[in-house]
């Protein structure tokens, strides 16, 4: 049989050689807003980096399209050496697994892909040399006597331009959707859908975890099994030493209850808690663009997952905000509650999915009913110790519902705050 044929009888299973992988780059193959708001930013200005933030936080809430966002900040880099700019993306790490995945897939003869909106050409391309990629594609920008103008251009800025990009690749290569995959983690990829068979999110924003057909928040060597048909290797469901500290500083949590009780009530508490909040935030900052602030610095590092320790870690803002607004807002017993169901609930979620986990959920590919069900166990138990069975039911319920649920907040905010809000309504 000749090799042509033999690729053909493997479009059954849709696992051939004869395919295209097609990757976003931010947030895939290199930290998500690393290029823009921690590398470029440090040529303009810690004002500059404020901005950059802001715009880009009015990008992921909807108010300001992704094209608008990127001229506003592009715009800001007028006057500076291209030739500087465009080897900033050097000093940044590609992520855990990377190398890995193309040497696989270049292996196994697949054609491969890189595109992005947020970086330009020049820096795709050096990625796509690095990793011997077939294609990149990304953002055009301005060039006069050296130096940035400021403007912007290229197909993959335009709503949808993803998709002009990918199927001028297709028709190349003589492919068709179902010959294409595709890895990408937020919604600026939706466009790319109709062209790929199979659409894996990785580390996905809520809007990609409900549609892709394959979701993973691990390392990036784990989008290869439903790519290349290969049995994943045996998980033999061992917490890391990271992960068990990151879980047993988010259980023990659960004890801030009997401390806001007995010892500081809920305003110095949350007070404290939000002072610590604020100094871990400058620590990330500080580490990202290289430098360590001592013990805050090196509890990240220990507590980070992989792809974490290369990018700003948001999580434990998220958690700490979402307890002190419970102690704040919400009467007693009703914040303990809230608590409750976010330490003991989420917490308890995680390592037993991970033990146990089998069974996805429909709505949400990035959890497991295992770890819900145990979750749930946990909060309602934990509940009990303030509130009634039946208010415990309920705030447990709740709690669970929203954390399986896709939504563009963070889970740590969205559990103690909805669990609370209905004990409140029902008192």
């Amino acid at each position: 049989m000749s090799g042509r044929k033999a690729l053909m009888t493997k479009e059954e299973t849709g696992h051939g050689t004869d395919r295209l992988v097609v990757f976003d780059v931010e947030g895939i193959l290199i930290p998500k807003n690393r290029y823009l708001l921690f590398e470029i930013s440090r040529k303009v200005g810690f004002l500059g980096f404020i901005r950059i933030l802001a715009l880009g936080l009015l990008y992921e809430v909807g108010l300001l399209s992704l094209e608008s966002a990127l001229r506003r900040i592009f715009a800001m880099f007028k006057g500076l050496k291209a030739e500087e700019v465009l080897g900033l993306h050097k000093r940044m790490p590609l992520m855990p697994g990377t190398e890995e995945v193309f040497k696989r897939l270049n292996k196994n003869g697949y054609r491969t892909a890189l595109i992005s909106s947020g970086l330009p050409t020049p820096v795709v391309k050096d990625f796509a040399s690095r990793l011997q990629a077939d294609y990149a594609y990304g953002l055009e920008l301005e060039i006069v006597d050296e130096r940035l103008t400021g403007a912007i251009g290229g197909d993959v800025l335009k709503s949808g331009g993803k998709a002009v990009v990918l199927q001028r690749i297709l028709e190349k290569e003589d492919l068709t959707p179902k010959d294409c995959v595709m890895v990408a983690d937020d919604r600026n990829n939706l466009s790319l859908f109709p062209l790929c068979k199979l659409r894996i999110g990785y580390n996905p924003d809520f809007v990609l975890t409900a549609k892709s057909d394959f979701v993973t928040k691990g390392a990036l060597t784990e989008i290869l099994p439903p790519i290349t048909g290969e049995n994943p290797p045996v998980s033999i469901h061992t917490l890391s030493r990271s992960r068990g500290l990151r879980e047993t500083i988010h259980m023990s949590s659960f004890l801030l209850t009997f401390v806001c009780i007995y010892l500081l009530g809920n305003v110095l508490l949350s007070s404290l808690i939000l002072f610590v909040a604020v100094l871990y935030t400058l620590s990330e900052v500080a580490r990202v663009r290289g430098f360590n602030i001592p013990i805050l610095s090196s509890i990240t590092w220990s507590a980070a997952n992989k792809t974490e320790l290369y990018e700003f870690a948001t999580s434990p803002i998220h958690f700490a905000i979402g307890i002190a607004i419970s102690l704040l807002i919400f009467p007693e017993p009703i914040r303990y509650v809230a608590i409750t169901t976010l330490t003991l609930g989420d917490g308890c979620a995680h390592i037993f999915g991970m033990k146990f986990g089998r069974t996805r959920l429909p709505f949400n590919k990035g959890k497991n009913l295992e770890g819900t069900i145990f979750g749930f166990l946990f909060a309602f138990l934990g509940a009990m110790i303030f509130v009634d069975p039946v208010r415990a039911l309920i705030a447990a319920a709740v709690g669970m519902l929203v954390e399986g649920l896709p939504s563009p907040i963070n889970d740590n905010l969205t559990m103690p705050l909805a669990s609370g809000l209905i004990l409140t309504l029902i008192s």
